[in-house]
């Protein structure tokens, strides 16, 4: 007889691998959670035998949780193909989820907290039809003269905001404004600091952001001010908003300074934890 793949959970209840079901027949949580959270990671619909494969446990134990999920509407199943895919519930569940989870809000409400610690004017912004939108801005105590307000979008490759957009989203969603950009550089005959002003320079400077987890630009864009920025990112780690510090200082955005340390730390606490 073959032995049972799927390796188990201990009485104790530390997982020791994937779950299976407990000794006796009855259904283990864990287990049945785990099918479900393994469709989620996959790309799309899928045939029971590759899901059970996915889940290391055999087709006919990951059937008898699909039926149970399609009983529950957590899953459905497709009638020409026969695959299955995440249901009607599961977008229920998903969407209360995102519902009770308002990035923008939660971060606004101890926005404050963050500029007082650094002392820095402090942005917070989503994207826009147009790019990195401005929709909170608090001034910090040394008031900063700037054009900048409510409103206001920034460049995707030469602000510290738009950079972090430009690392943590799709590219997608950022590649026509990249384009843009760089045509614009190159017209000019301008180079956007360390992105230069073709595709890869723009790809190499996104690799590097998000290998730092934030982004900083000297007074070239804004003279005399210096910026950083980091991202609050999502379930699919993407960036929801960014959180952006300005200031006078060189020495605000050098890495390890208080202000980046603080910065970072605040958008990590208000990112969705446990992503992917």
């Amino acid at each position: 007889m073959t032995a049972d793949p799927t390796p188990h959970v201990e009485v104790s209840g530390n997982v020791t691998g994937r779950p299976r079901e407990t000794a006796g027949g009855i259904q283990s949580l864990d287990a049945a959670l785990w099918v479900l959270t393994t469709m989620a990671r996959l790309d799309g619909a899928v045939g029971l035998s590759d899901l059970a494969r996915a889940c290391g446990m055999p087709a006919s134990k990951t059937h008898r949780y699909l039926a149970s999920f399609i009983n529950a509407g957590l899953v459905r199943q497709n009638g020409r193909s026969g695959t299955y895919d995440l249901g009607p519930g599961a977008i229920e569940i998903g969407l209360a989820a995102i519902n009770r989870h308002d990035f923008v809000n939660s971060v606004a409400d101890r926005f404050s907290e963050l500029t007082e610690e650094t002392g820095l004017t402090g942005l917070l912004c989503v994207w826009g039809n147009s790019g990195p939108t401005v929709v909170r801005w608090i001034r910090a105590a040394n008031f900063i003269v700037t054009s900048l307000g409510l409103g206001s979008t920034l460049p995707l490759l030469s602000s510290a905001t738009g950079r972090v957009f430009f690392a943590w989203l799709p590219e997608t969603i950022t590649e026509k404004l990249m384009h843009e950009e760089l045509k614009r550089a190159r017209a000019s005959g301008r180079v956007i600091g360390e992105a230069g002003s073709g595709v890869k320079g723009a790809r190499a400077l996104a690799a590097r952001v998000r290998e730092a987890g934030y982004a900083t630009v000297d007074g070239r864009f804004i003279p005399g001010l210096v910026a950083a920025s980091a991202p609050i990112l999502d379930w699919q780690d993407e960036a929801q908003a960014v959180v952006t510090l300005i200031g006078t200082n060189p020495k605000d955005i050098e890495p390890g300074s208080p202000a980046i340390a603080a910065l970072t730390r605040f958008c990590a606490e208000h990112s969705v934890p446990d992503r992917g």
